[in-house]
């Protein structure tokens, strides 16, 4: 009977002693992971973060989505209609939704546009006014266009209202690079906390010239620029941005420059032509 006792005696009292610590080690994990959790937030709180801009606009999308036979006949039947010098309409197009740190497009559908001007600048357009033959260079402004947007002749339409002859319509497209690993459009860039890489932001500019009466395409030019930097120059949003800023503005300068070079062979075949028949 007494070593009953002793035995639930050591029973009683040993359960407690265990479930009391049991509570209390329990208690120490709860508090680590809320400190590590803590610590976590602290640290993407402490980060950079940047949203890579959207992609740029597909100029094929700009001709109907499903060609027929006679959708071909019609292209191939489209005549230049211009007349010389000629009044030149400029609309930058982008893929829909497109934003940046500074700007969002208008319009859905198959592309949107931009007509906040970012990297463009005054300078850019005299350039192009200065070219041979042309005699004065429009913007295209949201007012003029549909919120739905689903081929050139949205575009067209808009420009035949400004009374203009030509539609010179671009897009810039960039990609962020950081290391081995490609960030796509609208992807999310958080620094602060990362290794020092090497970070390569590269655009590219393209741009189609239409006839605003016809639709008729007079040419094509296109370039490439890239700007390269170490992560740890990335020391804020608007660091981040300046990069997309240099690369997109040199791309867009030397697509105007590689224009020029196209435009002049359009004026030796149209603007010739053109003149002649005139006569």
């Amino acid at each position: 009977m007494k070593k009953l006792i002793q035995y639930t005696v050591s029973v009683d009292d040993i359960t407690p002693k265990r479930s009391f610590l049991t509570c209390r080690v329990i208690h120490a994990k709860l508090l680590a992971c809320l400190t590590l959790t803590l610590v976590t937030f602290s640290l993407v709180g402490c980060g950079i973060s940047y949203v890579t801009p959207g992609g740029g606009a597909d100029l094929s999308s700009l001709t109907e989505a499903s060609l027929t036979e006679s959708d071909i006949r019609d292209i191939l039947d489209r005549k230049p209609a211009s007349p010389f010098p000629a009044r030149l309409a400029v609309v930058r197009i982008q893929a829909p939704g497109y934003r940046c740190y500074r700007l969002k497009s208008y319009g859905h559908g198959h592309y949107s546009i931009v007509t906040t001007k970012d990297i463009e600048t005054d300078k850019h357009f005299d350039q192009l006014g200065r070219l041979p033959m042309i005699s004065s260079v429009v913007p295209l402004n949201q007012i003029l266009l549909p919120a739905n947007l689903k081929s050139d002749k949205e575009l067209r339409m808009a420009a035949a209202h400004l009374h203009t002859d030509l539609l010179f319509v671009y897009t810039l497209n960039t990609v962020f690079r950081v290391k081995d690993h490609n960030i796509g459009p609208l992807g999310l860039i958080t620094l602060g906390f990362l290794p020092n890489h090497e970070a390569q932001v590269t655009t590219t500019a393209s741009a189609v010239v239409f006839d605003v009466r016809t639709g008729f395409v007079y040419g094509l030019a296109e370039a490439t620029a890239r700007e390269k930097q170490f992560t740890s120059a990335w020391t804020s949003s608007d660091a981040i941005d300046d990069s997309r800023r240099k690369a997109e503005t040199n791309a867009f300068e030397q697509l105007l420059d590689d224009f020029a070079v196209t435009w002049k062979g359009i004026v030796e075949q149209y603007a010739t032509h053109s003149a002649k028949k005139k006569e």
